[in-house]
């Protein structure tokens, strides 16, 4: 006589956390070129449950000392490496990364009590913290290593995920000050545009892991974000002294050492050496340049309209005469810089680079 299975409680258990957690789909998956999917939850790296955000295990949530300006937006980042394979550490550049890692950005906003998008609001770093009942997912931009080399997607969400959008969108949110923002998600060329950071070989690359923007508190822990790869076997070769880049905010770096690092992140991937901008002649990467290509007392190449009838990108002692401080200030799309990326003008970003440019010393002749 067959008896009957066994169902016990402790099998009823798992078998609902089974059901809520979505058994079979718990595996982060790479996918081809060709077959790239709609819904960005079929990564599985991360996705909405119901009003939480989640992000797989196997992925590491990040964050860098001193963030790209994306209209104010929030930024959940994360990097998920293949099983046993390491990132390779490089003091200046973006670290090398295994075939098959993908890392992924979301950008969001907290809401007001009147569902106005609130632009300055405290977010812990943590994804446990973002309820969407409170925030509004915009886009997941994902950077996916292939055999010959990144691919970059950008996924809109709507309800309870999103989907790919290589054309990119626009949208428009209500801000708490009442201000219109018409936000830009770019489309896949877009993406290329930024990532190309060295245009002699228009190969993508990842902005922002690099040793000087991750050297610094884990957004959770707090723990060394560098430290913390090493020790999960994420990172090799990685050799002291780090760089590490300061925060806009930091009050123990010095004014120089702000600027330079906001000025690294929001331009240096196109005004560097090989960068598309390589041309203007302004470099603004953080590397050892002479002062003119800095910047300083240098007049524009073919900045046309760009110049605010300025005449050198930095005038010592006077950011109202400098073309750098009149471009990040700019909304206008012939002279704003960054030219993509941004619809509003970062107040804090441009105070800090005027009172650099202020502090500085010397004469334009």
């Amino acid at each position: 006589m067959l008896s009957k299975p066994l169902i016990t409680p402790a099998l009823l258990v798992a078998l609902f956390l089974c059901i809520i957690a979505g058994c079979g789909t718990d595996q982060i998956r790479h996918y081809a070129a060709d077959q790239y999917p709609e819904r960005l939850s079929d990564w599985g790296v991360i996705e909405q449950r119901g009003t939480a955000l989640t992000v797989h295990p196997s992925a590491t949530v990040y964050g860098l000392n001193t963030p790209l300006f994306s209209d104010y937006a929030q930024k959940l980042r994360t990097v998920y490496l293949p099983d046993g394979q390491a990132a390779t550490y490089h003091p200046e550049d973006t670290f090398e990364f295994p075939v098959g890692s993908i890392i992924t950005k979301t950008f969001f906003y907290p809401l007001g009590a009147d569902g106005a998008v609130l632009t300055n609001a405290a977010w812990s770093g943590s994804p446990d913290d973002i309820d969407t009942r409170k925030h509004h997912l915009v886009e997941t931009r994902l950077l996916v290593k292939q055999a010959d080399g990144w691919d970059a997607l950008p996924y809109v969400w709507s309800e309870d995920d999103a989907y790919l959008a290589v054309t990119g969108d626009l949208q428009q949110f209500t801000l708490q000050s009442g201000e219109i923002l018409n936000y830009l998600v770019p489309s896949k060329n877009q993406c290329a545009s930024c990532h190309a950071t060295n245009h002699t070989n228009g190969k993508l690359l990842p902005i922002g892991p690099k040793a000087r923007h991750l050297n610094g508190p884990h957004p959770i822990t707090g723990e060394n974000q560098l430290q913390q790869w090493q020790r999960r076997g994420q990172l090799h070769q990685a050799v002291l002294p780090f760089p590490a880049n300061a925060s806009i905010d930091d009050a123990e770096a010095s004014l120089t050492h702000r600027a330079r690092s906001y000025l690294d992140i929001n331009c240096g991937h196109c005004h560097n050496a090989n960068g598309a901008a390589d041309t203007s002649g302004l470099l603004l990467d953080y590397a050892d340049h002479p002062a003119d290509k800095m910047g300083l007392c240098k007049p524009p190449i073919a900045a046309g309209s760009g110049s605010g009838g300025r005449l050198y990108s930095i005038v010592p002692g006077n950011a109202n005469q400098s073309i750098l401080s009149f471009r990040l200030s700019s909304t206008k799309p012939a002279a704003m810089m960054p030219e993509l990326g941004r619809a509003l003008t970062h107040k804090e970003g441009v105070e800090l680079i005027d009172k650099w440019i202020n502090s500085l010393s010397g004469e334009c002749l």
